[in-house]
């Protein structure tokens, strides 16, 4: 049996598709959320509104997959690709099966990555974004193809390549088959590269792991959002690997900016602005 199976997609599975927008029929009983900064309580539709920032003390709540497709893609123009790929228990880890359909239940995905084309103030780009609600973001076999698709499309058709990354590393479940995503993904990436093709990466809070360690830091340009954090390993790993206290923000966007890790840091606002600026001078 192959790693990857593909079948239709339950009604109860949300898509995006061309010419329409997202829609869930999930009702949401929790209307208030608190800022884990502020601690404010936030009314959800206010906070929708307010792309998904609070609107007292400007932290950044996580968007989803869905979410960040429908900010950086014009309206009506994204057409997914790779819909019906899904995981499949190769390495008969028990449980892992479970765990899946609770995470399908939960981010109404079959997998921890969207993948498609649209257009970015005209420029047709393929585009790919991670989902962290769907098992911390981990990169298993399907992820790892879906992004390596992603970038191959844009080989394709020869157009600019955006993956927006979000993810805990590697998925356990998987062993060496989803660690070997690291080496697909990059070798995907210099492809891409020798070709002269733009790749924009976009890692947003969290980014750590394998992704971090492979495609997600791999891009011409690296943009982010204040405050993410992208990383490799916890901070309390690191310091009892080099035995030193971590300076102030470490492993967070700000510091990466400046010790040259990142290249631009974006208000979620300004985004889709700052990556379609940079690919009009790439291209």
């Amino acid at each position: 049996m192959g790693l990857f199976s593909s079948r239709k997609s339950k009604k109860k599975y949300a898509t995006l598709t061309s010419k329409s927008k997202l829609t869930l029929d999930v009702v949401d009983d929790n209307k208030w959320q608190k800022c884990k900064r502020c601690n404010e309580i936030i009314y959800n539709e206010d906070l929708k509104n307010n792309l998904n920032i609070c609107p007292k003390c400007g932290n950044y709540f996580r968007l989803t997959a869905f979410e960040r497709i429908e900010l950086l893609i014009d309206h009506g123009t994204f057409f997914e690709e790779d819909m019906t790929i899904n995981s499949k228990n190769i390495l008969d880890f028990s449980g892992y099966e479970e765990k899946l359909e609770v995470a399908r239940e939960k981010s109404r995905m079959l997998d921890g990555v969207i993948s498609g084309v649209g257009k970015i103030n005209g420029i047709d780009v393929s585009i790919a974004a991670m989902e962290f609600n769907f098992m911390g973001g981990s990169m298993g076999s399907v992820v790892g193809e879906k992004i390596t698709r992603a970038l191959e499309r844009g080989l394709e058709k020869k157009i600019p390549v955006v993956i927006v990354s979000s993810s805990g590393g590697a998925r356990m479940q998987e062993g060496i088959v989803s660690l070997m995503q690291m080496a697909k993904t990059s070798g995907a990436v210099k492809r891409l590269n020798e070709a002269g093709i733009p790749f924009i990466s976009v890692p947003v809070d969290p980014t750590t792991g394998g992704v971090t360690a492979s495609f997600a830091m791999l891009g011409d340009v690296i943009v982010t959002e204040p405050n993410a954090l992208i990383a490799f390993a916890g901070p309390r790993v690191i310091e009892q690997t080099v035995n030193q206290k971590l300076p102030k923000g470490f492993q967070r966007a700000e510091f990466l900016l400046e010790h040259g890790m990142v290249d631009v840091i974006s208000e979620r606002k300004d985004l889709k602005e700052t990556i379609y600026r940079i690919i009009e001078k790439l291209i």
